[in-house]
């Protein structure tokens, strides 16, 4: 069997090692076999398909890897659902406070809401900031 087909039997068994484990390192040497495979195709020798296996894998995973990293601990832009809710403002409609609660009004819709502090009140009209959404519940100060 001819050595550049080894090659893709190596970067199909990293590909399916790579859907298994979601490790992406897998994916970057499964791309260096290909390469490898490549340069077999190519006619060159073992020595130079393993160097060009060694260095499409450790540019892949020197340059990717970082940036895949950086990309996946940022938070999204865009705010949606209860997280678009924090920090905005919203008015009073029932009186609000820490015990029973009340009603706010908040993007449009009617939510139940409960005061921050112990001893804070807020009287309809006026307004207030939401600090949190705890259940169907909105947490204003």
């Amino acid at each position: 069997m001819d050595a550049w087909l080894w090659w893709l039997i190596g970067a199909a068994v990293l590909g399916i090692a790579l859907v298994v484990t979601t490790m992406p390192e897998l994916g970057m040497l499964a791309v260096g076999a290909l390469a490898g495979a490549l340069t077999s195709y190519l006619g060159g020798g073992l020595v130079t398909q393993v160097l060009v296996f060694a260095a499409v894998s450790v540019v892949l995973i020197v340059v990717v890897r970082p940036i895949a990293a950086r990309h996946r601990s940022q938070r999204p832009q865009l705010a949606s659902g209860v997280d678009a809710l924090r920090g905005r403002q919203a008015v009073v409609v029932e009186r609000v406070d820490s015990g029973e609660g009340g009603r706010i009004k908040l993007a449009g819709e009617i939510w139940s809401a409960r005061a921050l502090d112990a001893g804070q009140t807020f009287e309809p009209g006026q307004q207030v900031d939401v600090v949190e959404i705890d259940g169907a519940t909105a947490v204003v100060m």
